[in-house]
């Protein structure tokens, strides 16, 4: 329900903070080597918190260092990839009482814009589609590093985080206490210059 859509779309987003030593490229997230997440932590009645992640997803970005406002991301997500190692907790949250991943089986992120903020760092802009709803987000980002990699490809890494809250996505959260109707996203991954 909650993390799923925004986790995936904003990682493939982050890759919009500018690098100075890279030029304009296309860049696949790298989920076949696992080194990209889409997690989420989500309060527990106030005592606790429920961490989770979405498993299965892809998607891509550009940037050019030049010209960073022109960059662009997106992802899709699985919805039913979501994982917070209980499984009959899974099976609740994938119910239609929460994401109701059997009507929106997919959660995507778009970028609309990018703002530097600072070396390696900005705000990336871009709309969040999550059980049927679609809302414009904004997630601070940071570059981790870039380089050659030992296998002769080029990598680029982020790390993102926002705070979603799940009635802007018609998810019905009324009935549990207040910390409970925000989840945090968090993304990091890996891409891999094309």
């Amino acid at each position: 329900m909650y993390k799923k859509t925004a986790l995936t779309a904003a990682l493939a987003a982050a890759s919009l903070v500018p690098l100075a030593q890279a030029q304009a490229a296309d860049y696949a997230i790298d989920t076949e080597g696992q080194h990209a997440f889409i997690q989420f932590k989500i309060s527990h009645l106030g005592f606790s918190y429920i961490l989770g992640s979405f498993e299965d997803f892809d998607g891509g970005f550009s940037y050019d260092p030049e010209n960073p406002a022109a960059s662009t991301a997106h992802v899709e997500v699985q919805v039913d990839s979501l994982t917070s190692n209980h499984a009959e907790r899974d099976k609740h949250i994938l119910s239609d009482d929460f994401l109701d991943a059997a009507e929106y089986p997919t959660a995507s992120f778009a970028s609309t814009g990018f703002e530097p903020t600072g070396e390696g760092e900005g705000v990336l802009t871009g709309e969040l589609t999550l059980h049927g709803e679609t809302r414009t987000i904004e997630m601070p980002v940071t570059l981790l590093g870039e380089g050659d990699d030992p296998w002769g490809g080029y990598r680029a890494g982020f790390e993102g985080t926002t705070t979603l809250t799940l009635a802007d996505y018609g998810i019905d959260m009324s009935q549990f206490p207040e910390p409970m109707r925000e989840l945090e996203l968090y993304v990091t991954f890996e891409g891999l210059r094309q």
